[in-house]
């Protein structure tokens, strides 16, 4: 049977942090039972995808964005996966064949429809699947309309419908409720039994690295405050938490930014790849924060 992962490509996904995650989880994590687990910012899933595989003694799970595409999306491969493939493949079928300047002219005009917010949920999921299998590093950007602004990108061969992935993660999915709003509306399931994840939009590093712009509003400094105050409220609600972030100090070693914020809680530092720069000496190892209430981790 094919082991779901994310049917996207995501900036700042964490398949390659699994093996931190789970060395963040209390040791006793897969004996526990009627476990809930929770993740505000699911982005590309990566992490809830492996989880859920892991530790059957999930017994639910809720997953939130803002990214209301994405969202539709992830509802879309939940509960009508055979009608998403088959638009799929129509445009795999369409765009494959074609020659580049061809193949370009057909992402912009993908583009244009989906920037139209006029579709269908399953032509959204299915605009979604496209655009991010065919742009530029498989980015997530809009500008300030909120408008996907990507340009497109040069593969000999994207794979757009990957129909064995979609299968496995609408199984997956079938035990998960699936949510659209601001993350603290996550808020209310914490409690003894709950695990959060969360995976927030980065805190800028470089003056260059915030072009992968979250939603239109952003998430600056007043946002990453907000966020550990939930992270206090969950954890006064006995809800744990195991947090990603980037890290200041990787390029001002004198940046206490998160170290004066989760003063309160664990944080490690761990090595990670910086995937997304358009100039390859700007990709290699930099170090992430993974940030925890799990005493016993």
């Amino acid at each position: 049977m094919t082991q779901a992962r994310p049917f996207i490509k995501w900036v700042g996904g964490k398949t390659q942090l699994l093996d931190e995650v789970r060395k963040s989880l209390p040791r006793d994590f897969a004996s526990r039972q009627h476990v809930t687990y929770v993740e505000p910012f699911v982005g590309g899933g990566a992490v809830m995808f492996w989880i859920l595989q892991e530790y059957p003694n999930i017994e639910r799970a809720i997953i939130n964005d803002i990214n209301q595409e994405l969202i539709y999306t992830y509802r879309v491969i939940k509960e009508n996966v055979e009608e998403l493939i088959a638009v799929l493949a129509h445009f795999q079928d369409e765009y494959i064949p074609l020659a580049a300047e061809d193949r370009k002219a057909y992402f912009f005009e993908k583009r244009v429809c989906f920037n139209t917010k006029k579709t269908n949920p399953v032509e959204t999921a299915a605009l979604f699947i496209f655009l991010n299998r065919t742009c530029f590093n498989g980015l997530y950007r809009v500008n300030s309309k909120g408008e996907f602004n990507v340009p497109h990108g040069k593969y000999a061969n994207p794979r757009i419908c990957d129909v064995d992935n979609l299968h496995a993660c609408s199984a997956v999915l079938q035990k998960v409720d699936i949510l659209c709003g601001d993350f603290s509306e996550t808020g209310r399931y914490a409690g003894p039994d709950t695990l959060f994840y969360i995976d927030p939009p980065y805190k800028p590093i470089t003056e260059t690295s915030s072009f992968t712009s979250y939603s239109k509003d952003g998430f600056n400094d007043e946002e990453q405050i907000r966020l550990r105050d939930f992270c206090v409220q969950i954890s006064k609600d006995k809800a744990l938490f195991v947090a990603s972030n980037s890290d200041p100090k990787d390029v001002n070693p004198s940046e206490n930014f998160f170290d004066t914020l989760y003063n309160h809680f664990i944080i490690k530092r761990v090595s990670a790849a910086r995937m997304i720069n358009s100039d390859a000496s700007g990709r290699g190892a930099i170090s992430e924060l993974m940030i925890s209430n799990v005493v016993n981790a």
